[in-house]
């Protein structure tokens, strides 16, 4: 288990509630008193899928943040806080915390395999369910006023991308650095942070949504972030200070360009269907 801390372990340190859920963390069973989770959906393309991957669970690779036995919250008010739970849910435990007007300061969302774009296994379409659904209930919900979402994405390994990305961290693994597509050459560039090895990048672009009420519109921001810059908002926000031991949220670019928090702001939420995408309601 990784030893170093992480953004849970700042925000505990400050007293701010959060809470990572993810779908099928809830067990079906245990083993030897251990969790199995093995609930199931069907895709837009009728494949079944499981819906927990436990590999995109960040805060179960350390100790201070995961919850290995997959327990439950002690209470719908204990969501957020520090219980058996350890701030590790199951979405359905999202549902119940915004239900009771208890959502976490700090929400981080992980749909099920079938619902979260990952080709093989998720579509599109899956996709937009989850996400159309979701954020309409939190606009719906009394923390809208005070909320910023935002939508970010794994890579795709550049299929899409005809820009070669920034190196801003190198890497001098000759074992582990593909030779076939040159990153030797390229990661052995620049240093890497740190010292460690297998850091090379930024990787290719990705797209970042930020919504929210404060969210500028109909504007596209041209500056360099990376997936490390939410967790710079979420520090400079809450005053956490940086997680350190080299992590690159000291040096991620700021997506406070995305907002204007002075200004009026933007007009009631629009409702979208999550089945076609269109708009259905503007509050």
């Amino acid at each position: 288990m990784a030893t170093g801390k992480n953004i849970g372990d700042l925000l505990n340190d400050e007293g701010v509630t959060w809470g990572w859920f993810q779908g099928g963390f809830r067990p079906t069973t245990t083993t030897n008193g251990w969790a199995v989770c093995g609930a199931t959906h069907t895709n837009v393309g009728g494949a079944q899928v499981v819906d927990y991957s436990p590999h995109h669970n960040p805060f179960e690779y350390y100790k201070s943040t995961s919850n290995p036995k997959h327990l439950a919250p002690s209470s719908v008010a204990a969501i957020g806080h520090t219980d058996q739970a350890n701030h590790q849910y199951d979405l359905t435990d999202f549902d119940a915390a915004l239900k009771a007007n208890n959502l976490p300061a700090v929400t981080f969302l992980k749909a099920s395999e079938y619902q979260d774009g990952h080709a093989a296994y998720s579509d599109p379409v899956d996709e937009q369910h989850f996400i159309a659904s979701t954020i309409n209930s939190i606009q719906q919900s009394k923390d809208w006023d005070s909320t910023a979402i935002f939508v970010a994405y794994d890579d795709s390994d550049g299929w899409y991308d005809h820009v070669t990305p920034p190196i801003v961290n190198g890497s001098a693994d000759s074992a582990n650095d593909d030779p076939a597509n040159d990153d030797p050459a390229l990661c052995g560039g620049k240093p890497a942070s740190g010292g460690y090895a297998d850091r090379c990048g930024y990787g290719p672009r990705l797209p970042l949504l930020a919504i929210s009420p404060f969210s500028k519109t109909n504007f596209v921001d041209h500056t360099r972030t990376d997936q490390s810059s939410i967790l710079r908002f979420i520090e400079d926000n809450w005053g956490t200070g940086r997680i350190g031991d080299s992590s690159f949220d000291a040096r991620a670019g700021s997506v406070e360009n995305m907002f204007d928090f002075h200004g009026p702001k933007n007009p009631k939420p629009v409702l979208l269907d999550p089945t076609t995408g269109a708009v259905v309601s503007k509050h």
